[in-house]
């Protein structure tokens, strides 16, 4: 492998002096510029691998070089330093595309990390091109991701009943896509050309709900100062998608039944019937027919919602879906408008395939929109990644391990071998960033590896 060229940007000759020493005995190749000024005139006829530039300089500061190299469009890998750190300062460093952002004085040893992290993303580039080229790209006009049976079977149901008027209820966890169900019956059926009207059945106490559901006369409650059509009207000819069905109030469910059977209601407060057609969608994170039986939900309701049921499954039960969900998350939150979708090593998707996703997709999706960010829109690796057990499971695992019979010491070191497994998945074995995770120096992180039997 070829030595990488670094070009050290600083006005203090001690500065550079330090570095080229330190740098070249670690097998680099050094170049020096004194000022920003030399800086641009040594671009792009010497364009190192990395530019170590310091932030204040004469003639042009490193912040002014970064503008004017993006001016050039020249992309030089940067890592700044300085003295006067700031956070705007650091900020603006990274949002003109810095690479990292260190402050003096420094320990040399953080440097090599820096850089040694950066050139492992440099190599990792190849890799993710090799895994980007086994992925499909993503059809931005599909809603709904997934190649597994389950998710087949989705599909199959929702192609049978779009073009019919029967009403539809989609069952499943809080994050599984029951709402892109709703969207996609929508744009598939005969009422396509109508309004999608959606409703938070959950979102509002029953008195509002009601209201928002089937509009008010004037003067029908304190506050109602003008006739308002309801989410029904507005839906006429369209669909109605009603979200977390379960939470209606009795009352509330009373007046849906009539809205199923007879097509017609009242407004709050008024006598006059109104007609509507509208398909209806409703969707629940509950067992609708356990609430049936414990007397919290209608059973006639149920039967008349429950004509044709869509089962969305969990994340966990279709993990062989993750490669093309994260793709298509990958291209959804770009960066920026303008840039290149961000890409993902081997090793982080494989973290992501070994989680049990306890928020399904929306957690998938809320977890690659911040790799996204946290890259910088560049690769994404397991550092970039933020799993964290929701609060009910790890009371779940404690309450377990609490009546397992095991000592404390026991447990403790059990959650200590956890911890030193997680740091070094997400480090991807390398030891210097997992005891940096950790907050242990390198020689303490390796006795706990050996203690654990986890040397690599």
């Amino acid at each position: 492998m070829s030595r990488k060229q670094v070009l050290v940007a600083d006005d203090d000759p001690s500065i550079r002096l330090l570095l080229r020493n330190f740098l070249e005995s670690e097998g680099f190749d050094i170049s020096e510029a004194k000022s920003g000024g030399e800086v641009l005139r040594m671009l792009p006829q010497h364009m190192p691998d990395l530019l170590i530039m310091d932030l204040r300089m004469p003639e042009w500061d490193g912040i002014e070089v970064m503008k004017k190299l993006g001016e050039q469009n020249l992309k030089v890998p940067t890592l700044l330093m300085t003295a006067h750190g700031t956070s705007n300062a650091a900020i603006q460093a990274i949002q003109l595309g810095a690479f990292d952002f260190i402050t003096k004085p420094f320990e040399l040893d953080d440097v090599l990390f820096t850089l040694r992290r950066f050139f492992e993303y440099q190599e990792l580039s190849a890799e993710v091109k090799k895994l980007r080229g086994q992925l499909e790209r993503p059809d931005p006009s599909v809603k709904i991701i997934g190649k597994t049976n389950a998710m087949q079977e989705v599909y199959k149901t929702i192609g049978r009943v779009a073009r019919s008027d029967a009403t539809v209820l989609v069952w499943g966890e809080t994050g599984t896509g029951k709402e892109l169900v709703a969207q996609t019956i929508h744009e598939h059926s005969t009422y396509r050309q109508g309004p999608m009207v959606k409703v938070s059945c959950a979102a509002l106490p029953e008195t509002l709900l009601e209201s928002e559901l089937f509009g008010h006369e004037k003067g029908s409650f304190t506050g109602a100062m003008v006739q308002r059509k309801g989410r029904f009207e507005m839906a006429h000819k369209g669909t109605i998608f009603l979200d977390e069905v379960g939470e209606m109030s009795f009352g509330t469910q009373k007046k849906l039944l009539r809205v199923l059977q007879e097509k017609e209601f009242e407004r709050v407060g008024g006598s006059t019937p109104i007609q509507v057609d509208v398909r209806v969608v409703a969707a629940t994170n509950k067992d609708l027919m356990a609430e049936v039986t414990a007397g919290r939900f209608r059973e006639d309701l149920y039967y008349r919602l429950n004509v044709i049921a869509v089962f969305m499954p969990p994340l966990r039960d279709r993990m062989e879906d993750i490669p093309l969900l994260v793709e298509h998350f990958l291209h959804k939150h770009r960066f920026s408008i303008s840039s290149p979708p961000s890409r993902i090593t081997e090793e982080a998707l494989k973290v992501l395939e070994q989680w049990d996703w306890p928020g399904n997709v929306r957690e998938l999706e809320n977890t690659i929109e911040r790799a996204v960010v946290m890259a910088q829109g560049g690769i994404i690796t397991s550092q970039h990644l933020y799993l964290t057990p929701t609060r009910q499971k790890r009371f779940v695992d404690l309450d377990q391990k609490l009546m397992s019979k095991q000592t404390l010491n026991e447990i403790m070191a059990d959650m200590e071998r956890q911890l030193l497994e997680q740091a070094m998945i997400r480090s991807e074995g390398k030891r210097e960033t997992a005891a940096k995770m950790l907050g242990v120096d390198v020689s303490s992180l390796e006795v706990r590896l050996r203690d654990y039997s986890l040397e690599t």
